[in-house]
C-alpha cells in the first residue's frame, strides 16, 4: 500500500503534528490502495504561518520570474503526466483514456494560460493624476474536490502564483494523491519555500480552520452548494474574500431547428463523460414536444452504446465508476426517485451494469417525460443520469431552463444565429453553443447557488488581486 503520510509546509515534507491516518479507496475495486495523514488545526496553522511569512518577498517578485515559474510547473506536469493520470484514475475512477486526454492536460492548460495572461497584464494604469494599481490579495486557502482533482487545483494555484499570492491547499481526502505529486512538481520547479503549502484533511479538521483563519485573506472553494454555504459562514467573521464554484443543474436546449440526431446523441455523450461527475454537466435536456419521442429513441441508443469498463481497460468514450461509495448511493437513490415520481425510464436504471458485482459502477441512465418539478430535475445527481424534458415553445424552454437555483452552465443546439440569441437568455455563467470546445481563457463560474466569483482566464486571475488607488500620483 502506498503511503503519503507527510504534508508539504514551508518548502519541506513534514510529519503531522498529531498522526491520524486515512486509507484511500479505489472506487473500481472497493479496495484500499494508499494511506494519507489527516491534518488538524495545528497543521493548518503551521501552513498558514509559512504562507504569511513568504508573502512579503514573493509578492514583490517580477512578472517574468513568476511567468517562468509557471512554465516550469507546466513542464513538470507534462513530464509526470503518466504518473498523475494513474493516480487520478486509481483515486477517483477516471478511465485512463480520460485521465491522459483531459484530466491531466487540463492542469497544464491552466498554467499555460496563466503565464500568457501574466506576461501581458497591466498591473498599473494612470487615470489623470491617480494611479490605479492591482496588487496580490495575500494568503489564499484552497479547498478542492475529487471529480476533476488536478484541474481544480491548477485553476486556483496557477493564477494565484501568477498574481504573487501565497497559499495553502487542502485537496479532497477522497482524491489526494495527484495533489501530492503536484506538490513535488512545484518543489522541483523551484517555488520558494512557504509560497505553496499542502495539508491533507477533512472539512471539519482542516477546511473549516482555513476558511475561518484570521491570517487567510481569501478562500477559494469548489464543491457542493451545501458545503459552500458552510465555507462562507466560516469566512464571514474575518470578512475575507470568498470565491466559490458550486453545484449545477445545467440546461441543454435543443432547438426545433437543430439536427436532432446530432444534438441529442452529443448531449448524451457529454452528460456521460467523467461518469456524469462534472459540475457543468448538461443534465437537463429540453426538446420540442413533437420531437420528444424521437429524441428518446436517439438517447436510448446512445446511452446503451456507452460502455462501462474498468478504468485501466476502458476504451475511448467508455466510463468508469462513481468516485466513492456515498456518491454512488446518492445516485442510486435519485434514479429510484425518478422512477417513483413517474419519469419514463428510457435506458439504464438502478444497480450495477451487467458483469459487475463490485465497484461503484452505475448504469448510463436516461429519463424521458421529466417535469421540471421532479426531484431528478431539481437536484444535482452527479452521476451518469440524463433528464429529458419536453417543451412547447422556445420561450417555455428558456423559462424552464432558468427555473433552477443553479446557474453554472448552459448549452444550446441549433442554427448559429438562433442559438446565440437563446444563449443570451439563459441565466448561467458559461454557455456552450453547438458543442464548442472548452476555452481556458473564458471565465468559469456561476449565478445563484452555483457560486460567486470566476475562475479561468483573465477574470480568474483578477480574483487574486486587490485594487489600490494612489491619488495625486502624478502632477496635475
Amino acid at each position: 500500500m502506498k503511503e503519503y503520510l507527510k504534508f508539504y509546509i514551508d518548502g519541506a515534507w513534514v510529519d503531522p503534528v498529531t498522526p491520524r491516518r486515512l486509507e484511500v479507496e479505489n472506487p473500481a475495486t472497493e479496495e484500499n490502495f494508499a494511506v494519507i495523514s489527516l491534518g488538524s488545526k495545528a497543521d493548518a496553522d503551521k501552513a498558514v504561518a509559512a504562507a504569511k511569512a513568504a508573502f512579503p518577498s514573493f509578492s514583490q517578485t517580477s512578472v517574468e520570474y513568476r511567468a517562468d515559474l509557471l512554465d516550469k510547473i507546466a513542464a513538470g506536469i507534462q513530464k509526470r503526466l503518466p504518473e498523475l493520470a494513474e493516480a487520478i484514475s486509481s483515486e477517483m475512477g477516471a478511465p485512463m483514456w480520460l485521465a491522459n486526454a483531459a484530466q491531466v492536460p487540463a492542469g497544464m492548460g491552466h498554467f499555460a494560460t496563466a503565464a500568457a495572461i501574466l506576461r501581458s497584464y497591466k498591473f498599473e494604469e494612470l487615470k489623470g493624476t491617480t494611479l490605479v494599481r492591482k496588487e496580490p490579495i495575500g494568503v489564499c486557502a484552497f479547498i478542492t474536490p475529487w471529480n476533476w482533482p488536478l484541474n481544480q487545483i491548477a485553476c486556483k494555484v496557477a493564477p494565484a502564483l501568477a498574481a504573487g499570492c501565497t497559499m495553502v491547499l487542502k485537496p479532497s481526502e477522497i482524491a489526494p494523491l495527484d495533489a501530492m505529486i503536484f506538490a513535488e512538481i512545484l518543489h522541483e520547479a523551484g517555488v520558494p519555500k512557504g509560497v505553496f503549502n499542502l495539508v491533507n484533511g477533512d472539512g471539519p479538521g482542516v477546511g473549516s480552520v482555513l476558511s475561518s483563519h484570521p491570517d487567510v485573506d481569501m478562500v477559494s472553494f469548489t464543491g457542493s452548494t451545501r458545503a459552500g454555504v458552510l465555507v462562507a459562514q466560516a469566512a464571514a467573521p474575518t470578512v475575507k474574500r470568498v470565491a466559490q464554484e458550486l453545484g449545477g443543474k445545467s440546461p441543454n436546449i435543443v432547438l426545433p431547428t437543430a439536427d436532432l440526431t446530432k444534438a441529442v446523441s452529443s448531449g448524451v455523450m457529454a452528460m456521460m463523460t467523467n461518469t456524469g461527475q462534472s459540475c457543468n454537466a448538461p443534465s437537463r435536456m429540453f426538446v420540442q414536444k413533437g420531437q420528444h419521442d424521437q429524441a428518446l429513441a436517439i438517447a436510448k441508443a446512445t446511452a446503451e452504446s456507452v460502455k462501462v469498463m474498468m478504468p485501466a481497460e476502458a476504451s475511448p468514450g467508455a466510463i468508469g465508476p462513481i468516485s466513492n461509495g456515498n456518491q454512488y448511493q446518492k445516485v442510486q437513490d435519485l434514479i429510484q426517485k425518478g422512477i417513483e415520481e413517474g419519469a419514463t425510464l428510457v435506458a439504464g436504471g438502478p444497480g450495477r451494469p451487467e458483469g459487475f458485482n463490485k465497484g461503484y459502477f452505475a448504469r448510463p441512465t436516461v429519463f424521458g417525460n421529466v417535469r421540471n418539478d421532479m426531484t431528478i430535475a431539481r437536484e444535482e445527481i452527479f452521476g451518469p443520469v440524463l433528464c429529458i424534458l419536453p417543451y412547447d415553445t422556445v420561450d417555455q424552454a428558456v423559462e424552464m431552463a432558468n427555473d433552477t437555483v443553479y446557474g453554472l452552465a448552459g448549452y444550446v443546439q441549433g442554427p448559429e444565429k438562433e442559438a446565440n440569441a437563446v444563449a443570451n437568455r439563459i441565466r448561467a455563467g458559461q454557455i456552450q453553443v453547438n458543442g464548442a470546445r472548452p476555452d481556458f481563457s473564458a471565465p468559469f463560474g456561476g449565478y445563484g447557488q452555483s457560486g460567486n466569483g470566476r475562475e479561468w482566464g483573465e477574470h480568474g486571475f483578477e480574483e487574486f488581486l486587490e485594487v489600490k488607488a494612489v491619488i495625486g500620483y502624478a502632477a496635475a
